[in-house]
């Protein structure tokens, strides 16, 4: 049990993350996303059915975006992995899915400085949308209660690079394909090139763009599901040189 003077932090409480949202959300309802007031929450325990279900798509969309701030600004949340291990043992309540890119320097439970159990996490080259893809996302939210599905894209990224280049090589040439129609969709005045990293960064913003707009083609239940505003379907870029995320979609 931490003393709540170990959780002060820069003259305010440090904060679980998704649970300190569903924790004062009843207390101070519309107002919870312009208060600056931070509650200590328990650091020992992933999310519950409870504390999730409370919360709107777009009360787990801050709390993605406040922790992304923490990360990129070293104020990470402290954790207890094995006692967030022991307490989604028995079930898991995550707030989001996020389909993000296979790249090791974009792993999104670090990024956004979430837990154990906070959210559901799929990754392929590229985020590229396929039915595997699109199946795991209907099982987060239609089957698991999810309020999010976010697709993460990041500067950089190999797989766009090797769309630009058309690189053919085994199964990735088909993987590929899939990020192919961000090239013509993407207004760019410059060289257009995969050495050109500005580029690059603007094609891959387009592919998430893109995916945003096939999810909701190729899957009627996510699409409905976003009409009736039980979830809400965003895009994100990460830099992977800042460490910060921008949202789009």
């Amino acid at each position: 049990m931490k003393r709540s003077d170990e959780l002060m932090h820069n003259g305010g409480v440090d904060r679980r993350g998704f649970l300190s949202t569903t924790l004062c959300a009843c207390a101070i309802g519309p107002l919870l996303r312009s208060s600056p007031m931070q509650l200590k929450a328990s650091m020992s325990e992933s999310l519950t059915k409870e504390q999730r279900d409370s919360m709107t798509p777009l009360q787990v969309v801050d709390e993605l975006k406040n922790g992304n701030e923490r990360f990129r600004t070293a104020k990470m949340a402290p954790r207890d992995y094995l006692a967030e291990k022991r307490s989604s043992a028995t079930g898991q309540y995550p707030a989001a899915v996020v389909l993000g890119c296979v790249d090791s320097r974009v792993p999104a439970e670090i990024v956004f400085d979430a837990g154990i159990g906070d959210i559901f996490t799929g990754r392929v080259a590229g985020n590229v949308i396929n039915d595997d893809m699109l199946g795991s996302m209907e099982f987060g939210c239609a089957v698991s209660g999810a309020k999010l599905v976010l697709v993460l894209g990041h500067t950089a990224c190999g797989a766009v690079k090797g769309a630009i280049d058309a690189v053919v090589l085994g199964n990735l040439t088909g993987l590929l394909a899939r990020i192919k129609p961000a090239i013509p969709g993407t207004k760019f005045d410059g060289e257009k090139s995969s050495k050109n990293a500005s580029y690059v960064n603007a094609v891959a913003r387009t592919n998430v763009v893109l995916g945003l707009a096939e999810i909701r083609r190729r899957s009627p239940i996510l699409e409905e599901l976003e009409k009736k505003g039980s979830i809400k379907i965003v895009g994100a870029m990460y830099d992977v040189a800042t460490g910060a995320v921008e949202f789009v979609g």
